[in-house]
């Protein structure tokens, strides 16, 4: 599936405090746990639990919460499909990094091993 510029703008004005429940929901459904969420958004963007604590309370864009963030050195080893799209074949920055979240949540709720997930040897 190819992503719309409209499709790309949705994704920027979304909202952390929007989605992010939405993932605690996911895991845990899985029996994982919130811990083991933030550890994968910390490997991710480098915030740790009080700054995304504080994301969500401050109600902040994807697109600002990812310009804030260092991405993690090995986040391009994320590759598959996620929500209908292939995230090599995705051509906007900031839906990449979204994509890259994504498909890191749905690891954890898919049982994967912490150490597959956050891409070490």
């Amino acid at each position: 599936m190819k992503a719309t510029p409209n499709h790309n703008k949705r994704i920027a004005n979304l909202t952390c405090a929007s989605v992010f429940p939405h993932y605690i929901t996911k895991v845990e459904k899985k029996d994982r746990t919130k811990d083991e969420l933030h550890k994968v958004i910390e490997w991710l963007t480098g915030n740790d639990e009080n700054q995304i604590d504080k994301v969500v309370e401050e109600k902040v864009t994807f697109q600002i919460f990812f310009e804030r963030a260092t991405l993690h050195p090995n986040a391009g080893l994320i590759k598959g499909v996620i929500c209908g799209y292939r995230i090599d074949e995705l051509e906007n920055e900031l839906t990449i990094q979204v994509r890259y979240l994504d498909k890191l949540v749905d690891e954890i709720a898919r049982g994967r091993k912490m150490e597959k997930i956050l891409r070490q040897a």
